[in-house]
């Protein structure tokens, strides 16, 4: 072959070899990053943050150990999720209609939890507020952990009802109606802001730790109260390790009032201000004679634990 031939060959056929090998990688790295977006959600998650705005996740979620359960979730993740959107008439958050955006909760239970058959998530905001959701609320309310209000990112979202930054994140729900009375108590729509932590836990193992321990424990009156405190005020009112701290009074501190002085718990919770004008949490006038019993007899039930110091 004459040289000026080879010379030609050369010059068509190199740079077509050296070629294949950057064809490999690029195939290489689309089959990978396929195959890291087919994996369960649970398993996409990272063991530390990254950024503010990711959203820190603990609990029963498959992969968790002994030593490490929490992880996070960034918001190009929660966005790249199916987003449900509609407009909200009736969240007290919002001073009118509202257009919010965001992933159902029951999308990211089910994506996430081990056991989603027994789960209750917990929604645990930056003043230690809470708003738990078992099943049964979930399944009536759909609940929306919010992304974007207004087509908004959390920048520029607008102020709370009380003047606060409401990001990260917060919940709300399509058009809330009640699905229950317990006597002048109505099932109350769970609405956090400031949400910083998403926990899936047992339903069974969250409650447990408020549930009646009186020989009476099993009256209707002290289940009614109960399952009031169970939705209002476990939010802010901590029983061990389970609840709110935001009060920063446990569940005990509430037995004793309601044990050594009923009148006393009675007046606070219609009113708190009038027994410390400092109170931050609202009262509630309208809950009548009954509810207020059921309540009392409710908190009386765990007199034996606060005798005996236990939180």
């Amino acid at each position: 072959m004459k040289i000026w031939q080879r010379l030609f060959l050369s010059s068509v056929l190199i740079p077509g070899l050296a070629g294949a090998p950057h064809l490999y990688n690029a195939n290489a790295q689309n089959t990978g990053a396929v195959a890291a977006a087919q994996k369960p959600l649970y398993a996409r998650l990272a063991w530390r943050r990254t950024s503010p705005s990711d959203l820190e996740l603990d609990g029963d979620i498959p992969g968790a150990t002994r030593e490490q359960a929490k992880r996070y979730i960034t918001r190009e993740q929660l966005l790249a999720l199916p987003q449900i959107t509609y407009t909200v008439t009736n969240d007290a958050n919002f001073s009118g209609p509202t257009e919010i955006s965001g992933v159902e909760l029951d999308q990211l239970v089910q994506s996430l939890a081990a056991n989603p058959q027994d789960v209750v998530a917990i929604a645990i905001c930056s003043d230690g507020y809470e708003a738990h959701y078992p099943l049964s609320y979930i399944t009536a309310h759909h609940p929306m952990l919010v992304l974007k209000i207004n087509g908004k990112d959390p920048a520029n979202w607008p102020k709370s009802s009380e003047g606060a930054d409401m990001s990260p994140y917060l919940i709300s729900s399509h058009d809330f109606e009640p699905r229950f009375t317990i006597l002048s108590y109505e099932d109350e729509p769970q609405i956090p802001w400031g949400v910083v932590r998403l926990e899936i836990q047992s339903e069974a193992a969250v409650f447990n730790a408020i549930r009646p321990h009186s020989p009476a424990s099993n009256s209707r009156e002290v289940q009614d109260g109960y399952r009031i405190a169970r939705q209002n005020c476990f939010r802010c009112h901590n029983s061990g390790e389970e609840g709110g701290t935001k009060a920063q009074r446990p569940w005990t501190v509430l037995s004793t009032w309601a044990t050594a002085s009923p009148d006393f718990f009675a007046a606070y919770i219609h009113g708190p201000k009038s027994k410390n004008p400092k109170a931050q949490m609202p009262g509630f006038p309208n809950y009548d004679a009954a509810t207020i019993s059921a309540l009392t007899k409710y908190f009386q039930s765990f007199s034996d634990d606060a005798k005996s110091g236990k939180p």
